[in-house]
């Protein structure tokens, strides 16, 4: 399907990747990217709708896919949706970790409620599912586990105390597990986003302050569309591009700045 130099350089022929946050965003550009490279794609998302448009657009043009919606807040969905994927396809090699939402507001008005909402999505959510897939990755060899960080994940930004606090501990996670499943020969990463437009981040760059703000600090003074981080997650996971570096098989617990063209 679709790029051929994507596809020769990095063919993810006859593996299965799994997409969480594949509605939208950049998880719909992730998993349309590794369609690309010719991996089979499992999409989790809440929006069937959109769910379904993102499958659409990969098995257009032939490539496979298949929607799995499920609401990772709930305590169970984690478990279950990858108990589903590898029912489906029989295996699970690659896991892209992009699924998020977030409340923007003081911390001085966070509750409880909102607290654990973010934490569940964001934080629960990746950890129970890469604990999942980790015995499946190992009894098929190996695999990848992409996190999907932020800028909040290295810098303090206003409005995001729980939104900040669960992005570094995503950073932290990732050097944590790709230290203790090595072993395994599973890979963990981590992608930290800049400010890439997304409906999450929409009504920032709708407000004019706030877009002004925000070019401000970007070097190249626009705003980038979702399809940066896109490019740069096929690198950990496919093949080796020649020997002897195999980058894809020692590569582990690096946060690359995807957009990273900010600065302060």
């Amino acid at each position: 399907m679709g790029d051929t130099m994507l596809h020769d350089l990095f063919s993810l022929e006859g593996k299965v990747a799994l997409v969480t946050g594949a509605s939208s965003g950049i998880g719909r550009e992730l998993a349309v990217t590794l369609a690309q490279a010719g991996a089979r794609v499992a999409l989790g998302g809440r929006s069937i709708e959109r769910l379904a448009a993102t499958r659409e657009t990969i098995t257009g043009p032939g490539g496979e896919a298949e929607s799995f919606p499920s609401d990772l807040g709930e305590l169970d969905a984690a478990q279950a949706l990858a108990r589903d994927v590898h029912a489906h396809f029989g295996r699970i090699d690659i896991l892209i970790n992009c699924a998020g939402m977030n409340r923007r507001q003081p911390a001085t008005e966070v509750l409880p409620a909102t607290y654990d909402e973010i934490m569940a999505v964001n934080l629960r959510a990746p950890f129970f599912l890469s604990q999942a897939v980790i015995p499946l990755m190992a009894d098929g060899g190996g695999g990848k586990i992409i996190n999907i960080g932020s800028l909040a994940t290295t810098y303090g930004l206003g409005k995001l105390a729980v939104y900040g606090l669960m992005k570094s501990a995503i950073g932290q996670l990732t050097r944590t597990l790709a230290v203790e499943w090595a072993t395994h020969n599973v890979q963990v990463n981590c992608i930290c986003p800049g400010w890439i437009q997304t409906p999450l981040n929409q009504a920032l760059w709708d407000d004019a302050h706030t877009r002004s703000w925000i070019l401000e600090r970007v070097p190249a003074g626009r705003g980038v569309p979702p399809t940066s981080p896109a490019s740069r997650s096929t690198w950990p996971r496919g093949p080796p591009i020649s020997p002897p570096a195999r980058p894809s098989t020692w590569t582990a617990a690096s946060r690359r700045a995807a957009s990273g063209e900010h600065a302060w």
